[in-house]
């Protein structure tokens, strides 16, 4: 967008600090809300219902096998954390730029990456140190030189910033790519190539945060008196948000639940903030106006952030309780046939088992 008048300066520092803010009171919730559902999985694990875990079916048994953490409350105050910090997330693309707002998303895993070397006992190595504090420069360097924004005054001035030929191109582009990594890549490589679930997920998130920053100026312009609900291209913004989000989730459980955690991470992070910069930079014109110097200095610190993000994943321990092993070796167990057709008891080594756990079978079943 055009540069703000001089006498609108003080006006758009004070929204890019806002923004600013609100994004890192977003990554604070959402690193403590992995913490939380985290220690609420364990305490669902210690009663015998591990989120990783096949459904159990033996009698008597109450556990609830791979959804047992439903039960558990501590993971639903997890889950409202992180709802609380996406909500955060939400309102800061109402005031500030996403090359501002979506970079300073790594803060979240400081946060976690800390709390979890006090409260779970996952050591945070000297590496790990070293990437926090990478990040947090990374992230001090981009808010000193972030673009000031400039609101648009409705959601027609919002499309007609969605219609620009040089946006359409890189929406038709985006889609394309989607469908030929959805339709052709996924069902060939997708188990093998973490780039094709990954890349799915990045370029539709582009897509994800310019819709997501239309709807909330549009919903910041009502609260403000200015109705928007009347325009078609309102919901148009917040179809099209829907769909992006479930298609971004959907690929990215799939991408998570194929490749390990610490490699899925820093690569999201790298593709989903580089490809979303480049968008709102389209789409909004974030960087017009500004210096050489200051464009230089927003993408160092970007890839300051994401060296740090990279050390830190590099160095993060794996969580041996949330092993997805379903073939763990069951205790020694002793068994005493004492006569055709008669009962054979088990005997249990050193109590291993609880003394509930007993099995009576006849012999005749094994014939």
């Amino acid at each position: 967008m055009s540069p703000a008048p001089p006498n609108a300066a003080g006006d758009l520092f004070a929204a890019n600090l806002t923004g600013a803010l609100l994004a890192l009171a977003s990554s604070a919730f959402i690193g403590v809300s992995f913490i939380v559902k985290k220690k609420g999985l364990r305490r669902a694990g210690a009663a015998g219902s591990r989120a990783g875990a096949r459904p159990l079916c033996v009698a008597g048994d109450k556990r609830v096998g791979g959804y047992g953490y439903l039960l558990e409350p501590l993971w639903w105050v997890g889950m409202v954390t992180m709802l609380i910090g996406e909500i955060a997330n939400f309102v800061a693309y109402m005031f500030a730029p996403a090359v501002l707002v979506t970079p300073l998303g790594a803060l979240s895993i400081i946060v976690s990456a800390v709390l979890a070397h006090f409260t779970l006992n996952e050591k945070l190595q000297r590496m790990g140190v070293l990437g926090c504090v990478l990040c947090i420069v990374g992230s001090t360097v981009i808010i000193l030189h972030a673009p000031e924004e400039e609101t648009p005054s409705s959601v027609a001035q919002i499309w007609h910033l969605a219609t620009q030929p040089a946006f359409l191109c890189y929406a038709a582009s985006a889609l394309a790519v989607s469908l030929i990594l959805m339709l052709h890549c996924a069902p060939r490589y997708g188990q093998t190539n973490i780039v094709v679930y990954v890349g799915i997920c990045s370029v539709i998130g582009s897509l994800t945060v310019m819709s997501i920053k239309a709807v909330g100026i549009a919903i910041k312009l009502t609260v403000e008196g200015v109705n928007q609900a009347g325009y078609f291209q309102t919901w148009l913004f917040v179809t099209v948000s829907a769909t992006c989000i479930i298609i971004q989730l959907i690929y990215l459980n799939k991408a998570l639940d194929t490749f390990n955690t610490a490699v899925v991470s820093p690569i999201y992070y790298a593709m989903f903030t580089s490809l979303t910069i480049l968008a709102s930079a389209i789409m909004f014109k974030d960087w017009s106006g500004q210096s050489v110097s200051s464009i230089i200095s927003e993408i160092c610190g970007f890839l300051t952030v994401l060296t740090g993000t990279v050390v830190l994943h590099s160095t993060r321990e794996n969580d041996p309780t949330l092993s997805s092993d379903l073939y763990t070796p069951l205790p020694p167990i002793y068994w005493h046939i004492q006569g055709n057709g008669e009962t054979a008891g088990k005997q249990k080594e050193d109590d291993l088992l609880p003394s509930d756990f007993i099995t009576v079978v006849r012999q005749d079943y094994f014939v």
